[in-house]
């Protein structure tokens, strides 16, 4: 069996032709939120994944093996619930508010401008069919957001804004007296836009 232990996410600084030339590997979301599984590529090799706990592997990532061969990763079509507004009885902020009671009960979930996706239960499509959300069972790939537990690509936003006002207030002139300015970053994260609705979910229909 071959081991892979080094993740590159997306293939980032690989020529493309090195990417195109790459063995590749379907992984739905189940395997791919493990950091260390066994697979079988598409040339026919055994790949033991050893990668740091915690890893995220996404759709597009590549995986490194020990003997310097790449191979890249294809999110695998998987049952999915995908989620939409109705245009007859709600507005696509309903798709805000369903993200909202959804990640209160830390539910993952793929976040999309016209969509939502979640793993198939019953319970849950009830609660979103009750406000007025249309609900419909497909096979898909599922990229759920990585919000503050995410390793790596989908935290885009989570260094956005680190290190812009640790010190203000103390070496800059802002003015004097107190200023409560250490709430800024986390005033700012909340303002990105980044995850908004990524963590709540709750009442079922």
């Amino acid at each position: 069996m071959l081991t892979a232990n080094k993740l590159m996410p997306q293939g980032r600084g690989l020529a493309p032709v090195l990417l195109k030339r790459a063995a590749t590997i379907e992984l739905d979301w189940d395997i791919r939120q493990k950091s260390r599984f066994d697979a079988t590529d598409s040339q026919g090799r055994q790949i033991g994944v050893f990668l740091p706990r915690g890893t995220l592997v996404r759709g597009g990532d590549v995986l490194v093996a020990e003997d310097g061969s790449l191979v890249r990763v294809i999110a695998a079509p998987q049952p999915v619930l995908r989620i939409t507004h109705c245009t007859a009885h709600g507005t696509p902020f309903d798709l805000t508010r369903a993200a909202y009671h959804l990640g209160n009960r830390h539910v993952p979930i793929e976040l999309k401008p016209d969509h939502l996706k979640i793993e198939p239960d019953h319970v849950l499509a009830d609660m979103l069919r009750s406000m007025h959300l249309i609900v419909v069972a497909v096979e898909e790939a599922f990229e759920p957001e990585g919000g503050a537990y995410g390793s790596h690509e989908h935290s885009h936003g989570h260094s956005h804004d680190h290190g812009h006002s640790h010190d203000h207030g103390r070496s800059h002139d802002h003015g004097s007296g107190p200023k409560p300015l250490v709430l800024a970053p986390e005033l700012l994260d909340d303002h990105d836009g980044h995850d908004h609705g990524h963590g709540h979910h709750g009442h079922s229909h």
